[in-house]
């Protein structure tokens, strides 16, 4: 069983690799794909399609999230992993630090800081990790004794890790270093940077500098220590890494501390050997260390490395570098397409017989004349003009084609996931009642055309290409206006969204909130679009309305609700309900957007900040005794919600 599943979805990790996921669900039950994601060290992804496997077999509920079955309970049994001994501290769960109380006002103001800041830069491979994920680095720089004190050479910085250091310092009182240094090719962050660090006592020297050149001979053999997040491919790693090597002193034991995503044990192992090319060796590894903002593809969480200089450590790239660097430069526009029908693979992209998804669907398989199609890989760069060989499709685990959601092993090099659905293969599809708002997914478009303007102040409409373009990565899924047969779905959305909102005081019966969108669309359905699988049901929902400003008259439109369930492609998805709601407003003479949501959803506000939403107020709350007042509380309808 344990060959058939990991055959199945092309599992590197093979037979061990199914083993720690059944391990994971045994011992976390009931837990997230996100949580076991995180567990096991496993793309989501992958995750997602072992356990629709599992599913298949009847060993694990269909109802999420996940538990073990009675035939799964006894398959475990079976295989000896009826242990659910976890000796991950509770304390710091595992990460082996913990923020003090005395740091707490460096987390919230963190918090703002990012608020304010650049929005993240896909095409960079970056994602920015959270407020505490910050405070935790400026502690281990503290807990190995490279701070106080000392210079610090931060090697990119779109984690503004610098600011981290001047924040920290000024919470506790004094300056924790004598200088940063910044190197990024940037300048929106490194302007923030310097903005931001201008009153907080900490001196931040910053450099922009395209790290595909060499450091600049001032910055070499400078520092004592250096960090840095690259990006994640191998090739990344090795460049930052040589390049930290060069502005660090010449000798033994100076530090450089590394953050990087998990990967396949054949791509860890190139990173590795790139690690010891330098001449590094590693003092300290933590799992799970890192956390980034709505990163849902490797579990939102990426790996700390302490490595430590020898006598023998050397930069590996001495002149400039010229090959590929961030994931986008390993991708080509080329993707195979899985015939759903039959299995067979079919290339589809600029160059090949079909140029869009669109074009095979309407000439139909070449092998069986059918269809659908499910997106596949990404054919590899430099594989597009290549000839286009007939595939037959991957054993299945009887020998016959691979069953239907089973992702490519090799479509793991995706950068750090802004969140939960990306260019590679996507969750398997569950039905279920969705998962709520706050872990909707935040699009990884590393290495694909955005269709809008990071961080941009106005939105332009699509073009056709542009749109023909996001519905290719959005398939299976489609959109159309909603109807009274998507109630139930949506109204399971509206519930969720209202415990996001509300928690405790939220409005939880599905039935009040199937009732008042009834009430709605008999008003009007236009603005209410739904996301779905041809034939199945809702799996995404926006509701966009059109309000007027009672004080000026002025009309805008007013995102009232999103959500997208942990499908695959969840993040297109959310990207074509956003992209159609924003087109809505413009065929209706809106030239403004309000989206509200809660201030502890970082995921739904990334997402806001992609298309070029900014924040402009923000909703201050206290709680109050309840004094001598019997009544009861009144519960906060979600009609009302500032979402």
């Amino acid at each position: 069983m344990l060959n058939d599943v990991a055959d199945a979805v092309r599992l590197q990790e093979g037979p061990p690799g199914v083993r720690s996921i059944l391990r994971a669900i045994r011992r976390l039950a009931p837990a997230s794909t996100k949580d076991i994601s995180r567990a096991v060290g496993l793309p989501v992804p992958i995750v997602a399609a072992v356990g629709n496997e599992l599913r298949t077999r009847g060993l694990i509920t269909h109802e999420r999230p996940s538990q073990l079955t009675p035939a799964g309970r006894a398959v475990v049994t079976e295989l000896g992993m009826d242990l659910t001994l976890d000796a991950t501290c509770r304390t710091c769960d595992g990460r082996e630090l913990v923020i003090p109380e005395v740091l707490e006002e460096a987390v919230a103001r963190l918090g703002a800081v990012m608020g304010d800041g650049p929005a993240a830069d896909m095409t960079l491979d970056q994602s920015k990790c959270t407020p505490e994920t910050k405070v935790r680095r400026v502690l281990a720089l503290l807990s190995a004794g490279t701070l106080p004190g000392g210079s610090l050479l931060l090697i990119g910085d779109d984690d503004l890790i610098s600011l981290a250091v001047a924040v920290v310092g000024d919470v506790l009182g004094a300056p924790l270093v004598d200088q940063v240094t910044v190197v990024d090719i940037s300048p929106d962050i490194l302007g923030y940077i310097e903005r931001v660090s201008a009153d907080l006592g900490t001196r931040v020297r910053t450099v922009q500098h395209d790290l595909r050149n060499p450091l600049p001979e001032e910055l070499h053999r400078q520092f004592d220590v250096a960090m840095t997040d690259p990006p994640y491919t191998p090739e990344g790693a090795r460049l930052f890494l040589s390049r930290a090597v060069e502005g660090l002193r010449q000798g033994p034991a100076h530090s450089i501390f590394l953050s990087f995503g998990g990967k396949s044990p054949d791509e860890m192992l190139q990173v590795q050997r790139e690690i010891m090319e330098l001449g590094l060796v590693t003092n300290g590894y933590i799992r799970n260390f890192n956390e980034y903002e709505g990163s849902g593809i490797l579990g939102g969480v990426g790996f700390f490395q302490h490595l430590l200089t020898t006598s023998a450590t050397s930069p590996s790239q001495e002149g400039d570098y010229q090959g590929p660097l961030y994931t986008g430069d390993k991708r080509s526009r080329q993707r195979m397409y899985e015939c759903v029908a039959c299995g067979e693979m079919v290339r589809v992209g600029a160059g090949a017989k079909w140029t869009s998804v669109g074009v095979l669907r309407a000439e139909g398989c070449p092998n069986c004349g059918k269809g659908p199609f499910r997106p596949g890989p990404l054919v590899p760069v430099g594989a597009e003009d290549q000839a286009e060989q007939p595939s037959a499709p991957g054993p299945g685990p009887d020998g016959g084609p691979r069953p239907q959601g089973a992702p490519e092993a090799a479509e793991r090099s995706a950068a750090p996931d802004q969140a939960g659905a990306t260019a590679a293969p996507g969750l398997a599809e569950e039905t279920a009642v969705p998962d709520p708002v706050e872990e909707i997914a935040v699009p990884d478009t590393a290495g694909e055309p955005a269709p809008y303007i990071p961080g941009g102040r106005t939105w332009q409409p699509l073009t056709a290409g542009e749109r023909l373009l996001l519905e290719e990565r959005a398939a299976p899924y489609v959109i159309r206006q909603a109807a009274e047969q998507d109630l139930p779905a949506i109204g399971a959305f509206e519930v969720d969204i209202a415990r996001v909102s509300f928690g405790g005081d939220a409005v939880d019966d599905p039935l009040r909130h199937r009732t008042r969108l009834a009430r709605a669309m008999e008003k009007s359905r236009e603005g209410m679009i739904v996301a779905h699988r041809p034939g199945g049901p809702a799996i995404g929902w926006l509701w966009v309305s059109v309000n007027q400003n009672t004080m000026t008259g002025d009309r805008y439109a007013n995102f009232r609700s999103l959500a997208v369930a942990p499908v695959e492609r969840r993040a297109e998805v959310a990207e074509l309900l956003i992209s159609s709601g924003l087109e809505f407003a413009v065929r209706n003479g809106l030239t403004e957007v309000v989206g509200r949501v809660h201030v502890a959803n970082v995921p739904m506000r990334t997402l806001y900040r992609k298309f070029g939403f900014t924040p402009t107020s923000l909703v201050m709350k206290l709680r109050l005794p309840a004094g001598d007042d019997s009544r009861p509380a009144v519960r906060r309808d979600p009609s009302h919600a500032e979402r």
